[in-house]
């Protein structure tokens, strides 16, 4: 394929250029180019897609497939308008944001109730905006694309610390502060396997509206699986539970795996991503050492005054 990445040079745009040119397809790369590099081997040319003629340095190229994953619903607009009529393919990066039910339990994509769109133009979407945004998005590309809503992506490269947080706390073993409970549901999707489908997706010519998240599982086994995988030696202190959250990480993605999305193992993300942090030293959100082990103290403290009343 000819393919078209809007974006490409940060972590899941960057992973689906990577696994496409490896796959031995033309891949290009439109982007500001301020987020970081493109893979080796791919090509970039650079756009600013807050202009209004800002996808000019794309005029009179052929692309068979193009994959967006813009959170804005203005750039998102002007693709539609300059590209999607000349393309055979076309794929928006969603997100399980779009939902307005986060309490029932196994929702599927083609059912589950969305949240309301945003109707303002906006450059620099918020974290509360972010699904709303999303939700314009999707509409603004209309009938016969691939709407590949993602959940929690983890792996190397992750530019936000969330996922990399555990394994690199794990590592230190010890008492592990967490919060919630072990029953608590966990799902998540390492990039890789998430490039490897939506460059499949492409390929195959698949349309329609799908969840490209892994199987669902507990807090708990998440923590044991990863510890295992590290070698780690870890107790863990179960904290105050979380909002009731109890359908967001419990997606029915059966329709993504009957249409090609495999999935490797906790343990081989948490390795892998251990490794690159420490490597490339990536970022890590969550409680430094000193943070988290003032938090268990308190704890211990007000568990052990409720227990003399």
């Amino acid at each position: 394929m000819r393919l078209l990445i809007l974006g490409g040079t940060q972590f899941l745009g960057r992973a689906i250029a990577a696994h496409a040119h490896a796959m031995g397809h033309d891949v290009t790369c439109a982007a500001r180019g301020v987020a970081g590099t493109v893979p080796y081997g791919v090509r970039f040319i650079r756009v600013d897609r807050d202009e209004p003629d800002g996808l000019a340095p794309l005029a009179g190229k052929a692309f068979d497939a193009v994959v967006d994953v813009s959170r804005h619903p203005g750039q998102v607009r002007r693709a539609v308008a300059a590209l999607k009529q000349g393309v055979e393919h076309w794929t928006f990066v969603s997100t399980v944001s779009v939902y307005a039910d986060n309490r029932t339990t196994g929702q599927r994509a083609d059912a589950a109730p969305l949240r309301a769109p945003t109707t303002l133009e906006m450059k620099h979407s918020t974290e509360e905006t972010y699904g709303a945004a999303k939700v314009a998005c999707e509409q603004a590309i209309g009938e016969h694309a691939f709407i590949c809503r993602a959940g929690l992506i983890a792996g190397p490269e992750d530019p936000t610390g969330r996922f990399t947080y555990w394994p690199t706390r794990l590592d230190r073993g010890g008492e592990v502060l967490v919060p919630g409970t072990p029953d608590d549901a966990v799902q998540l999707i390492d990039v890789r396997d998430l490039a490897q489908w939506i460059v499949h997706a492409a390929h195959t010519r698949l349309t329609g509206y799908f969840d490209g998240i892994g199987p669902s599982s507990t807090r708990g086994q998440f923590l044991a699986e990863c510890a295992d995988a590290l070698g780690a030696s870890c107790t863990f202190t179960w904290v105050d539970p979380l909002p009731d959250f109890a359908g967001f990480a419990t997606r029915d993605t059966s329709p993504a795996r009957d249409s090609g999305l495999t999935v490797r193992t906790l343990s081989e993300t948490a390795r892998d991503t251990l490794s690159w942090a420490r490597t490339a030293g990536g970022p890590v959100t969550g409680l430094t050492a000193d943070e988290e082990s003032a938090a268990l103290k308190a704890w211990h403290a007000s568990r052990h005054g409720a227990g003399r009343r």
